[in-house]
């Protein structure tokens, strides 16, 4: 630990979630421990980005504990539901921002809850003059409604180096998607694509919590009934690290149909893999590295996204041409020591 680097980072809910919002956190809060600073993190309710009374109770009571002049780091999705809280500790505590991507683009909000996020995320952000994003989109989107006097740094994610997938070598053409199961990552859209492929073809392994929103994993089971693709869709859940890496090894072709990304963190895995990429382009993805080696489709249209699928199962050139374009770009990513080296010098800057 380094004299003077001191800082407070609050998160929503388990900071340990396997989610790529919760994995960037920790592996930045991982990398500034390294580079000498003392990161004390806070955990919020998990009922943000809408706090029950009992949720912003105890927030006011976290931050009220957190010693007058500190820097201060709150992920957005804790960030937007605390407009008042920021309000009264602006002027007390040094305050950051870090937004993965802005709330009320969320897939599944209704139109009021979309109000709500908006307004409630504007207001705090023009309280905030350090915001740290993790995309240049991101940026974008930030900017577009807040016009405050706040600074912007983009800090992507990072990236483990990791040997090159040897694939399934098998007749089926092995799918992989990691994703947490909630209408954000595109599921339905996914399955509905597949269904319309032959079935002798393929097999798709879904790895991602089963557990952080029951009524789409429902949802999602019942779909997979109706399109009788128990045989063929395997819905693993969360894995440990080394389960994962065996899953992306053991893959033919790795798939997102997500309708929007604040960066898209598995991808660049599975490109540092040189897997073949078939996604859709919302968000950020069409900005990042993905964009020079995935295969993208537009998103929400699952009959592009099928007739996708279809050319690539079909034709294994297809493939092989994918991997070879992951292959070429997969040395360009960020590793995570460049970027918490990068994230640590703007908070010496800063601090």
């Amino acid at each position: 630990m380094t004299p003077g680097l001191e800082l407070d980072f609050i998160v929503p809910g388990n900071p340990q979630i396997k989610t790529g919002g919760y994995i960037y956190d920790h592996r930045i809060i991982e990398g500034l421990t390294k580079l000498g600073w003392q990161v004390k993190v806070h955990s919020f309710d998990p009922s943000f980005p809408f706090p029950t009374k009992k949720a912003l109770k105890s927030a006011r009571e976290i931050l009220h504990k957190i010693s007058s002049g500190n820097l201060v780091i709150i992920d957005g999705l804790a960030l937007g539901g605390i407009p008042n809280l920021i309000e009264e500790q602006k002027k007390r505590l040094r305050i950051m921002a870090l937004v993965h991507h802005p709330l009320a683009l969320e897939t599944g909000l209704s139109n009021q809850e979309r109000k709500v996020l908006h307004q409630s995320e504007k207001r705090c952000l023009s309280m905030i003059k350090q915001i740290f994003v993790t995309s240049q989109w991101t940026k974008k989107q930030i900017l577009k409604f807040s016009k405050s006097n706040n600074k912007i740094h983009v800090v992507v994610p990072g990236t483990d180096r990791a040997d090159l997938a040897h694939g399934s070598k098998g007749d089926l053409v092995n799918m992989l998607c990691v994703a947490t199961l909630t209408p954000r990552k595109g599921h339905l859209i996914l399955f509905n694509a597949l269904e319309k492929l032959p079935k002798n073809s393929w097999h798709l392994y879904c790895v991602g919590s089963l557990e952080r929103d029951s009524k789409t994993v429902k949802k999602l089971r019942s779909q997979i009934e109706r399109l009788k693709l128990t045989e063929h869709i395997t819905l693993v859940g969360e894995v440990n690290l080394k389960d994962l890496s065996a899953y992306y090894d053991n893959t033919d072709l790795f798939v997102l149909a997500s309708h929007l990304e604040g960066y898209g963190m598995v991808i660049s895995e599975a490109i540092a893999r040189g897997l073949p990429v078939i996604c859709t382009s919302a968000g950020a993805v069409s900005e990042t590295i993905a964009a020079d080696a995935a295969l993208l489709v537009p998103e929400g249209d699952s009959i592009k996204l099928s007739n996708t699928l279809l050319e690539a199962i079909n034709d294994r050139n297809v493939l092989i041409k994918l991997a070879n374009k992951s292959r070429a770009v997969r040395n360009k990513l960020p590793t995570w020591n460049e970027s918490c080296n990068k994230f640590s010098k703007i908070l010496r800057e800063i601090n």
